[in-house]
C-alpha cells in the first residue's frame, strides 16, 4: 500500500505544485489504483509516474471546487485509449453532483467511453465500499460547498503459519500444511493430532489511510482520523492565520497537527499548500506543525510514501 501524490497545491497550478490529485496504490492487495480527487492536469501528471490509468478502478471526490475535478473528464477520456488488456469498469464516488459535471463535460464534447461508468452520489455519512479486504467510509467536512473526508480501512491479514514450529516437531511437509493454516484439526499418519490454531501466528492489524478534503476543523474530523497509519490533510494556511483559514473554510499547519495529536494517528502528511508558500516559508510551515506532531511532514508532487505494517515495538 503507497501514497502516491499527483498533485500538492491548492487553488490554482503553480510552478512547483500541480492541483490536488492523489493516488492510493493497492497493487499486492487488489491489483488496483484508487485516485482521490482529480485535478487539472492529473493525467499530465500520472505520465511522469508508473501508475497505469487502465488500473484506476475507483476515483473518491472530496468535493465540486474546480482544482479537485477539473482534470477529470480528460482522465476519464484518455483512458479509454489505453492499449492491452480490456480495461475494467470504474466508479466515481463524490458529492451529488458528481454525475452531472462528467456527464455534461463528456455529451458537449461527445466523448465516448469504452468502458463502464458507474456513480455513486453521496448522502448518509457511513460506508459506502466493501469487500473482503477493504471498507471505505466517509462523513462531511466544513468547507464553503459540500466536501468530504474518506477513512479506508484494510482488514486484518490473517497469522502466518508457523513454518519452524512445525519443522521442529517434524510435521511433513504437504498439504497439511495448508489445512493447519486454514484453522482445521488434522491426525497424521503416526497418530498425532494436531490443532491449526496452535501452529498460525497473531493475526496482522491492518492499515487505516483517512483522506480529507478542504475544511475548517469540525467535529466529523477526529473520528475519520482515530489511530489511523496516515492522516492526509490540508494545510492551505499557517501558524498565526487561524482566523483568516476560518473565513475562508480551511485549516493551519497547527490545527492539523493538533487534529493528529488528538486522534492518535501515526503519520500526518500536509498538502493543499497555497503558492504563497515556496522555499523555506514551505520548511516553516513543517517546523511549526512538528513542535505539535513530531511525525509530519508537508508533501510535494510526487512524493510516495509507503503505509507499513505497525509490527508491534517497532517504530513506524
Amino acid at each position: 500500500m503507497e501514497l502516491e501524490f499527483l498533485g500538492t497545491g491548492a487553488g490554482s497550478p503553480a510552478k512547483f505544485r500541480n492541483v490536488t490529485s492523489l493516488a492510493l496504490k493497492l497493487l499486492d492487495e487488489e491489483n488496483a489504483v484508487w485516485l482521490f480527487d482529480v485535478g487539472e492536469g492529473t493525467q499530465h501528471q500520472i505520465l511522469r509516474t508508473t501508475i497505469r490509468p487502465r488500473k484506476v478502478d475507483k476515483i473518491f471526490i472530496t468535493h465540486l471546487h474546480g482544482d479537485h475535478i477539473f482534470g477529470l473528464p480528460g482522465f476519464l477520456s484518455s483512458r479509454s485509449f489505453q492499449s492491452g488488456e480490456e480495461i475494467r469498469p470504474l466508479t466515481i464516488y463524490g458529492p451529488k453532483g458528481i454525475k452531472s459535471f462528467v456527464d455534461i463535460s463528456l455529451q458537449v464534447s461527445q466523448t465516448r467511453l469504452s468502458y463502464p461508468l458507474h456513480f455513486v452520489e453521496l448522502t448518509e455519512p457511513g460506508v459506502i465500499f466493501e469487500d473482503d479486504k477493504f471498507k471505505v467510509s466517509f462523513d462531511r467536512l466544513d468547507h464553503r460547498i459540500e466536501c468530504i473526508g474518506y477513512r479506508i480501512e484494510e482488514k486484518d491479514h490473517p497469522g502466518e503459519l508457523l513454518i519452524e514450529k512445525l519443522k521442529q516437531e517434524r510435521v511433513p511437509a504437504g498439504p497439511v500444511y495448508g489445512r493447519l493454516k486454514a484453522g482445521e484439526i488434522v491426525t497424521l499418519p503416526d497418530g498425532r493430532v494436531l490443532e491449526g490454531k496452535d501452529y498460525v501466528g497473531a493475526p496482522q492489524k491492518g492499515r487505516t489511510v483517512t483522506i480529507l478534503g478542504d475544511t475548517r476543523q469540525t467535529a466529523s474530523i477526529l473520528p475519520l482520523a482515530q489511530d489511523a497509519d496516515i492522516l492526509v490533510h490540508e494545510s492551505t494556511f499557517g501558524k498565526g492565520e487561524a482566523k483568516l483559514a476560518r473565513n475562508y473554510y480551511h485549516s493551519t499547519c497547527v490545527q492539523a497537527a493538533n487534529l493528529a495529536t488528538r486522534a492518535n494517528v501515526k503519520e500526518l502528511l500536509l498538502t493543499h499548500i497555497s503558492a504563497r508558500y515556496v522555499g523555506p516559508l514551505v520548511t516553516q510551515l513543517e517546523k511549526d506543525a512538528r513542535k505539535v506532531f513530531a511525525k509530519t511532514r508537508v508533501v510535494k508532487d510526487f512524493d510516495v510514501i509507503d503505509v507499513p505494517f505497525n509490527k508491534k515495538g517497532s517504530e513506524i
